[in-house]
């Protein structure tokens, strides 16, 4: 079955295609968490708050559109609250993405430059970790964040040039 009929079947009260939808999505939102968040916990935490809301406003689903697009929306605001709630900043490096390369000395280097642009990303404003989320990690156009988000469009591209200006800037001092 495709995502389209699991989503047509869960707004009609299906609960196994809504099991479908979330084992479809789950590790694209939990990704989302994860660098909004950088924490392993508390994006395990914002994932399951995240299909928790889903599945309470799945009703509002547009079944003709694909569903992840609306899941990711759910989720940048999940962690958008949380940020905002929580106010500091933490990195879990237990979640380092592994070097390509086997050589030690290779993935030390690798593991070192990961953290530097976690680290970076995790100091942003949280619209500015939003808008660069998803651009490059969730491959969003222009008009789809600003769906996600609620803004103009006009808003996200200032957003995001900001945000990639601020990087720039905050991966030079480093």
């Amino acid at each position: 079955m495709d995502e389209r009929d699991l989503a047509q079947r869960a707004t009609q009260g299906d609960r196994e295609a809504f099991g479908g939808l979330v084992e479809c999505h789950q590790a694209g939102v939990y990704n989302v968490a994860y660098r909004m968040l950088g924490e392993c916990r508390e994006a395990e935490d914002a994932t399951q708050e995240t299909f928790l809301k889903a599945f309470r406003a799945i009703r509002t689903l547009d079944p003709q559109r694909p569903p992840g697009a609306w899941l990711k929306k759910i989720a940048v605001n999940v962690c958008l609250n949380r940020l905002e709630r929580r106010g500091t900043l933490t990195l879990d490096d237990e979640a380092a993405i592994p070097a390509s390369d086997p050589g030690p000395e290779s993935q030390t280097i690798e593991r070192e430059q990961n953290r530097q642009v976690r680290l970076a990303l995790l100091s942003l404003p949280p619209r500015f970790r939003a808008a660069i989320e998803l651009r490059h990690f969730q491959e969003l156009s222009y008009a789809e964040m600003a769906e996600a988000l609620n803004r103009p469009v006009s808003d996200i591209k200032s957003d995001l040039f900001r945000a990639r200006k601020l990087l720039a800037e905050i991966l030079r001092k480093t």
